[in-house]
């Protein structure tokens, strides 16, 4: 994703990509008029260069303007936020039973579900 560092998204970042992840390939035109705030162009045009360079969205010419799209699922996204969290910590069993003792009683349930599935690739 980003060579292992990790990524930090500024509150800006944050929703823009949130736009590109609910709305899919957009222009800088398409997301200033997505945002809940007005934001100039040049302001969005930078966000999406640190985005880029970040390796979190691509970008498409097409025609005149430019599309940007999220190279990741947002489902992706936090998943690797997590594993950058996990590996950040010197005890990553503990961080992840304190972990698992905050989470919902649905999101145990999910979990415990998905831990005891049969696993196509086991039966091999």
């Amino acid at each position: 994703m980003t060579d292992g560092q990790p990524v930090r998204l500024g509150p800006l970042e944050q929703q823009v990509m949130d736009i590109l992840w609910d709305g899919g390939p957009s222009t800088i035109r398409q997301i200033i008029d997505a945002l809940p705030n007005a934001a100039a162009y040049t302001t969005i045009a930078t966000v999406l260069r640190n985005l880029e360079r970040k390796k979190l969205v691509g970008a498409q010419r097409r025609r005149r303007s430019v599309q940007y799209r999220p190279r990741y699922s947002r489902d992706v996204h936090t998943a690797n936020l997590m594993n950058q969290a996990l590996a950040s910590s010197k005890d990553r069993a503990a961080s992840i039973l304190h972990f698992v003792d905050g989470i919902s009683d649905d999101d145990a349930a999910l979990l415990r579900e998905y831990l005891t599935r049969a696993h196509p690739e086991d039966r091999a």
